[in-house]
C-alpha cells in the first residue's frame, strides 16, 4: 500500500512482485496449519495477476474466494477496523 504524507493510505497495490498497479481484487486464503479456520488472511490483485495468485495459492490448498476490493473495505469499516 502507498501512503500518503499524513500516513493515510493512497492506494492498494496488487501482492505480486514487483507489481505497483492498483489492487481491484481480494484474494482471501488461509493457512490451515497456521489459522484458524474462520481466519482470513488477504492479497490484493490488479487485474493482471489475479488469475495468477488464485492459482499459486490454489495449488498450495490455501485460496478460499476473491472479492472485489470495494467489498472488503466495507467490511473494514463496518468492523471498525484498519483497511486491508
Amino acid at each position: 500500500m502507498t501512503e500518503t504524507a499524513d500516513d493515510g493510505p493512497e492506494m492498494l497495490e496488487c501482492s505480486a512482485r514487483g507489481c505497483r498497479a492498483e489492487a481491484a481484487w481480494g484474494l482471501r486464503w488461509n493457512n490451515p496449519r497456521l489459522h484458524t479456520p474462520d481466519r482470513r488472511k488477504v492479497w490484493l490483485a490488479c487485474d493482471e495477476h489475479r488469475e495468477h495468485l488464485e492459482g499459486f495459492l490454489g495449488a498450495r490448498g490455501l485460496y478460499k474466494d476473491t472479492v472485489p476490493v470495494a467489498e472488503l473495505l466495507g467490511e473494514a469499516d463496518a468492523s471498525g477496523t484498519d483497511r486491508p
